[in-house]
């Protein structure tokens, strides 16, 4: 496994629409594992294929209770619509408010070719899918996103931990607060 670079807003290649994988081999999996410590080096919940600079139609995902590898993932179906607050790490310090379904199903494969089939209503894992196949298909989240702001750093969530007393959504209440109070503007949780 290696490290690979992550390419910022900006870059060229991250407006490219991916090709489909068609060979599922041993470059497909190096491929997937260095996304895999990438991702994880730089705090990430999913991760791209052109985020790394390579347009193939591969994202990684990783929720608390899976991880995922999707290779040419398609959305097969949504439903409902809400507003999601996002982040990306092409898109260093920025969130904004994006539209997204508030269900959706995704048929694509894993490194080995097997067929896979994911439906759900999870907030977390509805957004990240829609986010990463919006990279295979050159789209960022910035250019979808209104309200776009600065992220709260680690610290800036760690502080306002310690005076709420670990509950994370109160901590984020109190962000909420004080930059509306600075400048009218939310701030919360990275996407």
């Amino acid at each position: 496994m290696a490290l690979r670079r992550i390419r910022q807003y900006g870059d060229d290649i991250l407006k490219k629409k991916s090709k489909p994988v068609v060979k599922f081999d041993e470059t497909l999996h190096n491929l997937l594992d260095d996304m895999w410590e990438t991702m994880h080096e730089f705090d990430g919940l999913g991760m791209a294929a052109p985020q790394v600079g390579v347009l193939r139609r591969a994202i990684i995902l990783e929720t608390e209770e899976e991880q995922y590898e999707l290779i040419n993932p398609v959305i097969v179906e949504t439903d409902g619509q809400d507003v999601k607050t996002e982040a990306c790490l092409s898109v260093p310090n920025k969130q904004g408010d994006v539209e997204r379904p508030m269900f959706v199903k995704v048929e694509a494969y894993d490194r080995h070719e097997n067929p896979v089939t994911i439906a759900t209503d999870d907030d977390m894992l509805v957004t990240a899918l829609c986010h990463e196949i919006d990279h295979l298909d050159g789209i960022l989240f910035i250019e979808k996103a209104t309200n776009i702001q600065p992220r709260p750093t680690d610290e800036e969530v760690a502080e306002s931990n310690k005076r709420i007393k670990g509950n994370p959504r109160r901590a984020l209440k109190i962000l909420n607060n004080k930059d509306n109070k600075k400048d009218n503007k939310k701030v919360a949780a990275r996407a």
